[in-house]
């Protein structure tokens, strides 16, 4: 019997993919000005972040059941994809409450640290080969970060640890998302993440519950559109170019943190941070040079997948 040939795979636009990512990119600093803003207001974090999960989980709803059914209700694996939801909305209150001691630049330039972090865990916890220069690009963003931070030269603000721990628990989130990326669908994985975040926060709300006020239901309903559709461009940007090309373009959302910190809030980095963040730049895009160059020499191995928080 002759089988039916497969759907041809439609051929990839690496320019589109930059295009997508960029206006990801040029989005996502959206969502830290509207969590300062409500931050600013009173609105207690807690109910930002459970707003954040609740909005994200209806938003993606629609794109999980059309790929898996009333089987996107149901994670295989409910224990680990608890853990994934624990440590993104761990990081998104990490990095919402940082927010509230540092400028928008300032904190999301810490925050990104997550890419070493990645690359570190994916060695340790994937068994992922991370050769010499890899793991001295990893040493350079840390020197990067220490820039920014510059321990002992002045004083420790509380938005910088908690910007860290943004960055640990994304990172972390990452590399568990990474070695499930090959057996769940994305936009499933996604609103599980999302549902498990909701319940778990609506638990807690009894904590530090405050009604928001109209403008503030808008901003957070704004919050959950605008990460949405994020996730939604850098889902479709993957699809369409590399992951090692498309990596370090993830940086320009720190210049775009620097013009909306400097436009709503007129915070402008100073001159430390802005080198630190360099540093951390020229880091992340050796790490893809050299990522892409080995999948190069080793076509075997599988594309790394993007995550994105949803």
């Amino acid at each position: 019997m002759t089988r039916a040939p497969s759907p041809a795979r439609p051929q990839p636009r690496p320019l589109l993919g930059i295009g997508l990512m960029l206006a990801a990119m040029a989005i996502l600093p959206l969502i830290d000005v509207l969590a300062k803003f409500l931050g600013q207001a009173g609105l207690p974090i807690l109910v930002v972040v459970w707003a954040r999960a609740l909005f994200g989980a209806l938003m993606v709803a629609p794109f999980a059941f059309r790929a898996a059914g009333r089987r996107a209700l149901l994670p295989e694996r409910p224990l680990y994809h608890s853990l994934r939801a624990l440590l993104l909305y761990a990081s998104t209150w990490f990095f919402f409450t940082a927010l509230t001691y540092l400028p928008i630049a300032d904190a999301l330039a810490i925050f990104f640290v997550n890419p070493l972090v990645v690359t570190l865990l994916s060695a340790l916890v994937l068994g992922e080969r991370v050769g010499p220069r890899r793991w001295a690009a990893v040493a350079v963003g840390f020197l990067g970060t220490m820039i920014i931070i510059r321990p002992g030269l002045v004083e420790l603000n509380p938005g910088t640890l908690l910007a860290l721990l943004a960055g640990t628990s994304l990172g972390s989130y990452f590399v568990m998302t990474r070695a499930r990326a090959v057996h769940d669908d994305a936009n499933v994985m996604t609103f599980q993440t999302s549902a498990i975040g909701t319940l778990g926060l609506t638990l807690l709300l009894p904590l530090g519950w405050q009604m928001p006020q109209p403008q503030e239901w808008l901003m957070l309903l704004g919050v959950g559109i605008i990460a949405t559709a994020g996730h939604l461009l850098i889902t479709r940007a993957y699809e369409q170019a590399e992951a090692s090309l498309l990596a370090p373009l993830a940086f320009t959302e720190i210049v775009v943190a620097v013009l909306v910190g400097w436009w709503f809030f007129g915070d402008w980095p100073d001159r430390w941070t802005l080198l630190g963040v360099a540093v951390l730049i020229g880091s992340a895009v050796y790490i893809s040079l050299r990522e892409r160059r080995v999948r190069k020499i080793s076509p075997s191995q599988p594309p790394a997948k993007a995550a994105s928080g949803g």
